[in-house]
């Protein structure tokens, strides 16, 4: 049953219009939420683009900024928002008014394409529903804040938690990572007595049974067990947000401030991981029904210039739209003529391989269980094919420090996936983990970053150490690698400074004298 808003000023026009379409996509097999969708001017989608989607945020300056962005871009003709939609329940949606008709075809049904991918896709499985509602109470909090305790206090703190929203574990929502205390664990630990490494025997036969050396060693070790037991975190921990919370010495307006700016970091993950996905997801979908049950013979050509201004490809820049299309395109087709599994990836006869159709037939079947079960790193790496990169002419490119330009770097399957996936991994931000918590015994803060052969933009993370201190008021020092040698970055709350690690020199030693 179709479910059209009746109180967000919706021409009569365009509620016909949704109802339609809705029609469509159900018979399709979309599943989706209730979509409730509102038309707005320019400037108002400026203003709703510049919160996230959502029309009401925290107040903050860089909103302030994003919309100025934003709306001098259509003022210039440099941009122009078609759509916006929210993962919600129901489903938001905002059409710019000064749309053609057919625009509006199009984006409805790639609207009904997002919100069936946001209500099935697994990443989206953990996310808030209600965010919408949840996103105005953070709103309220936060304004109360401000009010107690001062504006520009509470929104310099709100720039150094935002400074830190990408460091959270994207996967700890499906990945338990801590044991749970046991609440029934009610001994002391002062309490315990260690257990005797000695084993019994006769008083003459001691030295014998029990020789000291070997109880040396043995205590030796239990005491390296218990120092290892009582890391601080046990095991390095990547949710640094988490961390900060339950340990950094904050006030309880702070503690509120940061878990708002986390729960949304986590809000907003599962759309950075399925990108690709999504918006191949919707376009494949708006394509599907707008060339088979939307258009009028009058909107062809209008349809078709403005979607393949969407799908087109700049040289050096990756579109997810088309990337995401093409490739649910690729395995359809595949899974319809049979071209998986062992006979067929055995088969090196390229005629054969080109011409291979065993009538399978369940190439939309298919595509309907990758988008529930895929994020754009598996999707990638098990869709991806020789094939489809030399048919769709895929390179991978790398900078030229000399010619100041980025240059194809190969043509090669091999490459060109590892480069596709080192940039979807993490989005492409470095793995930073905290190591310890009392570095040195001095409550120091210790993180390493997972090193994956690409530097560190210096600046940036001098930066993150800065917001760091912040917040946990102490030395915070980070290893990570600089021209592939081991280096420690270290900021003590007035100077940064870099220093080799495991005996090596820096030719010469960097430092940075930024004031905190």
């Amino acid at each position: 049953m179709s479910f059209v808003s009746t109180q967000h000023d919706l021409p009569a026009d365009l509620r016909a219009l949704q109802v339609e379409i809705e029609e469509h996509a159900r018979s399709f097999g979309l599943d989706f939420y209730d979509t409730i969708f509102e038309v707005l001017d320019y400037d108002e989608l400026s203003e709703i683009a510049a919160l996230g989607g959502f029309p009401t945020r925290y107040p903050h300056w860089r909103f302030g900024m994003e919309y100025e962005q934003l709306s001098k871009g259509y003022r210039y003709g440099l941009q122009k928002i078609y759509e916006m939609v929210i993962n919600n329940d129901p489903c938001y949606a905002y059409l710019l008014r000064c749309n053609m008709p057919v625009d509006q075809k199009l984006v409805m049904a790639h609207v009904y394409g997002h919100n069936d991918f946001f209500k099935n896709n697994i990443c989206f499985a953990p996310t808030n529903r209600k965010m919408m509602d949840e996103m105005a109470n953070h709103g309220n909090r936060i304004r109360s804040f401000m009010e107690r305790f001062g504006e520009e206090t509470v929104e310099n703190f709100i720039d150094s938690c935002l400074c830190l929203d990408s460091l959270i574990d994207i996967h700890s929502p499906f990945i338990k990572r801590r044991d749970a205390p046991n609440r029934y664990d009610f001994s002391d630990e002062a309490d315990r007595t260690p257990p005797s490494d000695k084993f019994r025997s006769k008083d003459y036969m001691d030295r014998f049974v029990n020789p000291p050396e070997a109880l040396k060693e043995v205590a030796r070790q239990r005491e390296e067990e218990n120092a290892k037991a009582r890391r601080f975190p046990e095991q390095p921990e990547r949710d640094i947000l988490l961390f900060l919370l339950e340990h950094a010495p904050l006030n309880g307006w702070q503690q509120d401030v940061l878990a708002i700016i986390r729960e949304e970091a986590y809000y907003f993950a599962p759309q950075g991981q399925t990108k690709i996905m999504n918006e191949g997801w919707a376009s494949y979908w708006h394509s599907t029904m707008m060339t088979t049950r939307l258009l009028d013979g009058s909107e062809l050509v209008d349809y078709a210039d403005h979607h393949s201004g969407t799908m087109a490809t700049q040289p050096g820049r990756l579109n997810p739209y088309k990337l995401g299309i093409e490739l649910f395109r690729d395995i359809e087709e595949r899974w319809d003529k049979g071209q998986f599994g062992p006979e067929y990836e055995s088969c090196d006869d390229y005629e054969t391989r080109r011409t291979w159709d065993t009538g399978a037939g369940i190439g939309r079947r298919k595509i309907f269980e990758v988008r529930r079960i895929h994020s754009d790193v598996t999707f990638i790496d098990t869709f991806l094919t020789p094939d489809f990169c030399r048919r769709h002419r895929l390179f991978s490119f790398r900078h030229n420090d000399q010619a100041e330009l980025y240059e194809i770097e190969s043509r090669e399957f091999k490459k060109i996936k590892e480069r596709l996936l080192f940039g979807l991994t993490n989005f492409g931000r470095p793995i930073i983990r905290i190591k310890d918590g009392n570095y040195r015994n001095r409550g120091e803060l210790y993180l390493e970053q997972e090193y994956f052969g690409v530097d560190l933009k210096l600046d940036h993370a001098q930066d993150t150490l800065r917001h760091l201190h912040r917040l946990w008021t102490r030395p915070v020092q980070l290893e990570t690698c600089v021209e592939g040698r081991p280096t420690l970055l270290s900021f003590d709350g007035t100077d940064h400074t870099i220093r080799p690690l495991g005996g090596q020199s820096h030719e010469p030693e960097h430092r940075d004298r930024r004031r905190a």
